[in-house]
C-alpha cells in the first residue's frame, strides 16, 4: 500500500473516530459511503477501507446488504470497556509518574485551563473533546505509543457508551478530577494519582444506566398497550 493511500485512509478513520469521540455521531447513525466521500472529499475505496478498520476497532458495525453504522455497545461491552480503561490508564499513570518533569506538569496545567474555558462557555462538544484530550495527553507524555493508541480507541468507544447509557446529559468528565490527578503527579505521589484516576473512571461509569438495562425485564403486553386500536 502506498504512503499516500495509507495517509488518506487514516485521515478518514480519524475524522469518523473524532466525530464519535466528541458525540457528533451518535450510536446507530447510518454511514452512507457516497455521503462520506462527498463530506470528507475522499476516494470511495479509501472510505470503504476506513470503515473496515473502524469495524475491527468496534466503532463501526457493517451488516451485509445493509451497510455501515456507528456501533451500539451492549451493557456487557460497556463494562468491559471501562474495566480496560481502568487498567490502561493506571499503567499510563505509573509510567508517567516515574519520568514526570516540571515541563510535563506545565503542559497538563495548560490543558486544564483549556478544558475549564470550554466548561465556562458551556460548549458540550468542546468539553467532551478537551476532556478526552487530557487523558490522551497523559498517555503521550508517558511516551508509550501502544498504550496511547489503545486509549484512543477506548475513549472513542466510551463516548458511544456514554451516549447510550448516561443518566444525565450534563454529567461530563470532571475537570476537578483532572486537577487532582495533575496535583498528585506534581507532588510525585503515584498512589494518590492512581487512586484519583480509578475514582474518576468509576464516577463516570456510575452515571451510566448499566444496571437499569442489565436488569430490565420487558413485558410485551404492556409495551404496546397504548398502540392497541
Amino acid at each position: 500500500m502506498s504512503i499516500k493511500k495509507e495517509t488518506e485512509i487514516q485521515r478518514v478513520v480519524r475524522a469518523i473516530s473524532n466525530a464519535v469521540a466528541e458525540q457528533r455521531l451518535p450510536p446507530g447513525t447510518r454511514l452512507v459511503e457516497a455521503e462520506l466521500v462527498t463530506r470528507l472529499k475522499a476516494n470511495r475505496n479509501h472510505v470503504r477501507s476506513a470503515l473496515k478498520r473502524l469495524e475491527l476497532e468496534r466503532i463501526v458495525t457493517i451488516v451485509p446488504n445493509k451497510g455501515a453504522s456507528i456501533s451500539q455497545p451492549s451493557v456487557e461491552e460497556a463494562r468491559e470497556v471501562f474495566t480496560a480503561r481502568s487498567i490502561v490508564e493506571r499503567g499510563i499513570i505509573e509510567i508517567l509518574s516515574e519520568k514526570c518533569r516540571q515541563m510535563d506538569i506545565a503542559i497538563l496545567k495548560k490543558q486544564l485551563n483549556t478544558e475549564l474555558a470550554a466548561i465556562q462557555q458551556n460548549k458540550r462538544e468542546q468539553i467532551i473533546k478537551e476532556s478526552g484530550e487530557f487523558h490522551l495527553l497523559l498517555a503521550r507524555l508517558a511516551g508509550n505509543s501502544v498504550l496511547a493508541d489503545m486509549l484512543q480507541n477506548l475513549i472513542t468507544r466510551s463516548s458511544l457508551i456514554i451516549s447510550l447509557y448516561q443518566i444525565e446529559a450534563g454529567e461530563l468528565c470532571g475537570c476537578d478530577d483532572h486537577k487532582n490527578i495533575v496535583q498528585a503527579l506534581e507532588n510525585s505521589d503515584i498512589n494518590a494519582a492512581i487512586l484519583y484516576m480509578k475514582q474518576h473512571l468509576a464516577d463516570i461509569e456510575s452515571h451510566l444506566k448499566l444496571d437499569f438495562w442489565e436488569n430490565k425485564k420487558v413485558d410485551m403486553e404492556n409495551v404496546f398497550r397504548e398502540s392497541e386500536p
